[in-house]
This record gives C-alpha cells, structure tokens and sequence, in this order.
C-alpha cells in the first residue's frame, strides 16, 4: 500500500511539473525582444514648458566659442543618425530632439544578442525622446522648434577617436544658435550645448530648459519574473529629499514645480535611464513636469540669460542615455546613483551590492559570487542560527514529555498550557526560538531581491549549464524544486508542532515556498538554496550534539 501511494505522489509530482512548465511557455512572462523600427521625421509638438514666470537673471558673456568640427550648410529634412562604440542615436533636425537611442553593449534578448536593446524611440509602438532648446522672449524655439541644418546626416566615432562633436545650426533676425552634442567614447553621457551669439543691434534674451517626454507604454525591459516590480516614472534630488519619485499618476493628476539649485531630472525603468543634468550645477533651475496629450513632461529650464548686442555665451546641459551603472552615476551628479533603488533597505543592500561585486571580481562569475555571498551571509548569522537550532533541538528531545502532557490533561488546553510553558522554563527552552532564522534572514533576503532585480550587471548574467540569466527565473524551475525538497529536509530536522493542525499546515510550507519561488530571479532561489543547506549541515550536527549528549 505504501509502495502504491509513493508512486501515485510521484505519478503526481511529475505531471504537474510538466503543466507548470507547459503553462509557463504558453503564458508565463516573456522578455521583449524590442527591434528598432524605422524613424521618419515627424513635426515636434508643442509640449514645451511654460517658462513666463522665470526670474530675469543679468548673466555675464562669454567669449565666441571656437571653431566646430561640422559646420551647417544646408536645411536637413533626413533624421541625422549617429555611432559611437556604446550607443546609436537618432536626432530630429527638427528642435534637434533624440527621437532614438540604440544600446548595442546591452542585447534585447540573451537569445537575440545582434539586437540591441532600445532605449528611446518615437514611433507607432512607442514615445519616448529627450527635447531640448531656447525659450523666452528671443529664444530659437519660442515660436516653434526650430529647424536646425547640418553637414552631413551620418556621424560614427571612428576607429581611434576619442570624442566627436555633432553640430546642428540655426538662426534667425536676432541671432545664431549652433546646437552641438559632444559624444565620448565608452560613455553614455552625452554634452548637449548651445552657443548663442546675439546678431541684433538689440538686447537678446532667452531660456534654456530640457525635458524627457514619454507615454504610458509599460516597460520594455520588465524581464519575466514576478513579484515587485521595479520603479517606472520620473525622479530628481532636492533638498528635503536625496532622492524623489514623482510618478506618472502624480502627474496626471496635476503639474509639478520645484525650484532646486542644480540637481537632475531623470526618468528610470527597469536597468536603464535616461537623465537631464544642467552643466552649470552652482545655479538655479525649475524643475517641472505634467501631461500633455498622453505623453508625460520631465525636465528643467534656467533663469532667463540676456545678451547685449554682438554678445555670446554658452549654456546646456549633460544627456545620460544609459544603464543604471552606480559608480559611474555617483560621478555624473550627486545623488544620481540613487536611481538604482534598493528600497527602504537599502542600508543592507549597498553592502550586499559592494560585497557581490567583490566576489565576481575573484571568480567572474555572478552565481558563484552568489553562493560566496550567501556563506558570507551565513557565517555572519551562525551565533543566532546555532542557537536556534539548539532550541529546536531540544524540543526534539522533551517531545515524549510534551506527548504525556497531552494525554494526561487531554483537552483541558488551559492545564496542558500551563504544563507546557512549565517544561519550556524547566528544559530552559525558547519556543519561540526556532523562528530566529526566518526572522534574521528575511530583511537580508528582500534586500538581495533588489540588488539582483535593480543591478543591471547581473542582467542577461549566465551561471552554469541550464541558468543562462541569473536576472530571471529558471527556465526549467530545477532550483525552486531543489529549494523545496531543501526545505523538507529542514523541515523534518524541525520538532512536530504539539498541535496537528499547525503540524499539517508546516508539512505543506515547503510545497507553498516552491510554488511562490518558481517565478523568483534565478539568483534569489540560489541563494535561498545555498542558504538551505548550509542550515541543514549546521542545524543536522547541533542535533546530533544534543542528541547524543
């Protein structure tokens, strides 16, 4: 009979595990593979800031600005396309607006790895650019974008070449505007500046703001798992708050303003963002945003600049079109390295990070920097653990004493509450303490969710034979099967709760644990199971120590 039923059980295991897997092919979560569809020109909407409020600020000239590698010479109607080693942008000539970003070092899909994962675009699947120019009473822009002309509609960084300087020329009765994007190679920030020459016989005077402009269409790099999800909005620093979300919700519901001294403008989405850095961070600038036609507004604009006539000056802001690269971020502006957002426990997940990061470092690679991680982890907490195990060890040992207590005082649950509680003092048992564990390693286990889910260096990140994504889940759920049958046996190393129903319902926590981690990050339930058995030798050795004591 027995024989029977253990193949019925495993009769049962297997074909549910072919339904799970059956299911998750047909409708489990599936990483897009984003190709970039074809830009065409496309007249800017008029969704620039309202900047009439802004203080007049007298700001001193500048010298000219030297000779430029690309001069204009004539109207471009084409969409000026450029290469560097990290990045393919597009630019409308259009307001000069980046309508497209390219991240070749970062593929689409691990499946897919000749696709390059696109950041920004403005098509039918998709709005999501970075605008740029000159308000005000004289700016270029202030009755419109203004159609910027350029040599050539090609650019790539070549072979040697440090840095490269894109330059887009207009003009109009009252001055001369050249609009120039500086490119370096290996960077993801991008210098986006404006030298102005006023041409007139007459004061100019103008504003400079830059916006990130996007719709509500959800995040094409999510990935697969489920359970939280990472953060999709707008962000920026201000003085109460080092880091501020302002969601699309908020901006729906109504504008933003926040007047700030430098700072950034950023919109996050899962590894990836895209962020507004004014060049001049000694002054002050309106940080503002709203919903205009369907699409979300983010950006800044500065206090008006006044030139007298034949004048010039300079003024812009940095582009960062990239990943969520936290030391590179910490360089770019203060506190902009905050967008790769640990949550509220990110005072543990920093040094987890550090640690993480220190380990692929030495073994290269990211799941055995896991598993490094989790010993660490695990001789941190092996006091509290042994202790633990020791109170569960010696429940073990008086189960025969609480069974009597059971059966003498049968269903007088206040007596045998009494007698039990008595035996704990007397055996100088915590009842409590078997729950230690659980309770250490549930802040540091929320916290390592984040850093595998928001670390884009473990994105696309392979481990070993079938684990070729640490960032996502077993495609095959091999370690949340092992994570469960891991917990059995650390389960029946556990004393029998006194009471059947709290018996029975601890005989299915490894079943319930399996099915929640089937759709964890690869690297979350490895660690969940390097934890496992790490306890099960500790907790299996102070068994037998007490036992044979």
């Amino acid at each position: 009979m027995d024989i029977r039923r253990t193949v019925i059980f495993i009769g049962l295991a297997i074909t549910s595990y072919l339904l799970i897997l059956a299911w998750n092919n047909d409708y489990g979560q599936k990483s897009q593979v984003v190709a970039p569809i074809s830009q065409t020109a496309a007249p800017v909407q008029q969704d620039m800031p309202d900047t009439s409020d802004a203080a007049v600020v007298e700001t001193p000239a500048v010298a000219d600005a030297p000779a430029v590698v690309a001069t204009a010479e004539k109207p471009a109607a084409d969409l000026i396309r450029v290469t560097t080693d990290v990045l393919q942008i597009t630019i409308d000539p259009r307001g000069g607006e980046v309508v497209e970003v390219l991240l070749p070092e970062y593929p689409a899909s691990i499946d897919e790895q000749n696709v390059p994962f696109v950041l920004m675009e403005r098509n039918q699947r998709r709005t999501y650019t970075a605008q740029s120019g000159l308000l005000g009473r004289d700016g270029i822009d202030s009755k419109g974008a203004a159609l910027y002309r350029v040599e050539k509609t090609q650019f790539e960084l070549a072979e040697g070449q440090d840095e490269l300087q894109v330059v887009l020329t207009a003009s109009n009765d009252k001055s001369s505007v050249d609009k120039v994007f500086t490119f370096r190679r290996g960077d993801y920030l991008v210098d986006v500046n404006f030298r102005v020459k006023n041409t007139s016989a007459e004061s100019w005077q103008g504003v400079f703001y830059a916006q990130l402009k996007r719709d509500s269409s959800p995040d094409p790099s999510a990935g697969s798992q489920l359970g939280m999800a990472a953060y999709l909005g707008a962000a920026l620093t201000t003085k109460e708050n080092r880091y501020e979300k302002v969601t699309f919700d908020d901006l729906q519901d109504g504008a933003y303003k926040n007047v700030q001294t430098g700072g950034w403008a950023a919109m996050l989405q899962h590894y990836f963002l895209t962020a507004w850095v004014p060049t001049a961070q000694d002054q002050q600038y309106t940080y503002n945003g709203r919903y205009v036609q369907g699409n979300h507004l983010f950006g800044f604009y500065g206090a008006p600049v006044t030139l007298a006539a034949g004048e010039s000056t300079e003024m812009g802001a940095g582009l960062y079109l990239g990943p969520k690269v936290q030391d590179r971020l910490a360089e770019i502006a203060d506190h902009l390295d905050l967008t790769v957002d640990y949550g509220w426990l990110w005072w543990i997940a920093q040094p987890l990070f550090w640690l993480l990061t220190f380990f692929h470092g030495l073994v290269g690679n990211w799941g055995f920097a896991i598993i490094l991680l989790t010993i660490c982890i695990k001789l941190l907490f092996y006091k509290p653990s042994a202790m633990s195990y020791r109170s569960m060890a010696n429940m073990r040992k008086v189960a025969p004493k609480m069974q009597e207590i059971k059966e003498k005082y049968g269903d007088n649950r206040e007596k045998v509450g009494q007698e039990m509680m008595k035996l704990y003092r007397d055996e100088k048992i915590n009842p409590l303490g078997g729950c230690l564990p659980i309770l250490i390693q549930m802040p540091v286990f929320i916290a390592l969710y984040w850093v595998l889910m928001e670390s884009v260096e473990l994105r696309q990140a392979p481990f070993i034979l079938w684990i070729k994504d640490m960032s996502v889940m077993d495609p095959y759920f091999i370690l949340p099967l092992i994570m469960g049958a891991s917990m059995f046996i650390q389960m029946k190393l556990n004393p029998t709760p006194p009471d059947p129903m709290q018996a029975r319902v601890m005989q299915f926590m490894p079943v319930i644990f399996t099915v929640f981690f089937l759709w964890f990050p690869a690297g979350l339930v490895l660690y969940w199971v390097v934890n496992n058995l790490l306890s099960i030798a500790q907790q299996y050795v102070i068994t037998k120590q007490i036992e044979n004591a």
